[in-house]
């Protein structure tokens, strides 16, 4: 009996059937979702509201990965060696899928040919961001100062877009600050917090607590989109009058190269349902992430689109690590 059983999976399997039928039942045990970032940034709490509700949904844990690093390139290498199974996925950034192969000679994955997309999850909101005992009360206070006193003002950012936003930030306004660079949002906030940074630009996850309790103050935000915790918060343009452009740093989950089309595609449907939710738009929202979806295609197609806009501001910046 267990050789006629042998049998028929093994013809099963060749039929290509047994696969099929465990696609259909994916998920059968939990799923690992990759951070690239230590706990309570941005892109951390996004994967945490995410998963909670993916996880009562699939009825599987969705377990939290953090793998902080080489700006998000352990945590990407860790994904696009694993299994194609849909068990290991990344909450990818845009410096994970875009800048990175600008800045790296050598590196250690292919963020196009090793990924499969599954959807954008984010777009958040940045900020400009001081200390409350300093003396900037508004974005042009910060300018002033960094004109009057060249080389000696500190400009602190944790992720790849916002250390390319310190050197737009010197040349748009034609200062002279000195790019400080942390390891995530909570660093981040850490080190304008103790003066490390006399000023940052970063997400609101793991400023705004730290702003409504007086320690910190938020000078501008980067983009025009409304805020509802602090509604009289001007953009960086309509307070000084240039823009920067959109430097929003976006979020999207990736599976490795080679993840069945049936899996990603109950992945991107599956972030369609719990990103749309009102409830958990307005949780993420409260903190400056700004819930999306998209098709496996359309953000395919979004990552070859913003893969063609940043390689000449990588080169202005001069920025290099390795």
């Amino acid at each position: 009996m267990r050789i006629i059983r042998l049998a028929a999976i093994a013809v099963l399997s060749a039929l290509g059937i047994i696969p099929a039928l465990a696609q259909d039942a994916y998920p059968t045990r939990p799923i690992h979702i990759v951070v690239p970032f230590p706990a309570g940034g941005p892109s951390d709490v996004l994967t945490r509201l995410l998963g909670d509700r993916m996880s009562a949904d699939f009825g599987q844990p969705i377990v939290v990965d953090n793998r902080p690093g080489a700006n998000t390139v352990i945590g990407a290498q860790l994904v696009a060696k694993a299994s194609p199974d849909g068990y290991m996925l990344l909450m990818a950034i845009d410096s994970t899928l875009v800048m990175n192969q600008y800045l790296y000679s050598h590196l250690p994955y292919d963020p196009i040919r090793d990924f499969a997309p599954v959807s954008l999850a984010a777009k958040n909101m940045g900020w400009l961001v001081v200390n409350a005992a300093s003396p900037y009360k508004t974005a042009n206070d910060l300018v002033a100062k960094a004109k009057a006193a060249p080389g000696t003002l500190n400009c602190g950012a944790g992720t790849i877009t916002t250390k390319l936003t310190c050197i737009l930030f010197n040349e748009k306004f034609g200062l002279d600050t000195v790019l400080i660079s942390f390891n995530g949002s909570a660093e981040v906030a850490h080190g304008v917090l103790t003066g490390a940074a006399d000023f940052v630009f970063d997400g609101t996850a793991a400023e705004l607590p730290l702003i409504q309790a007086g320690n910190l103050r938020a000078l501008a935000k980067l983009d025009s989109r409304p805020f509802v915790p602090l509604p009289a918060l001007p953009s960086l343009k309509a307070a000084t009058g240039i823009d920067l452009g959109d430097l929003s740093v976006w979020n999207g989950l990736v599976a490795p190269r080679g993840t069945p089309a049936p899996i990603v595609q109950k992945l991107a449907a599956e972030l369609a349902k719990v990103l749309n939710e009102p409830a958990l738009k307005a949780k993420a929202e409260a903190v400056g992430i700004y819930p999306v979806s998209s098709t496996p295609a359309e953000f395919a197609a979004f990552i070859r689109h913003e893969a063609a806009r940043w390689p000449d501001v990588v080169k202005k910046s001069r920025l290099h690590f390795d």
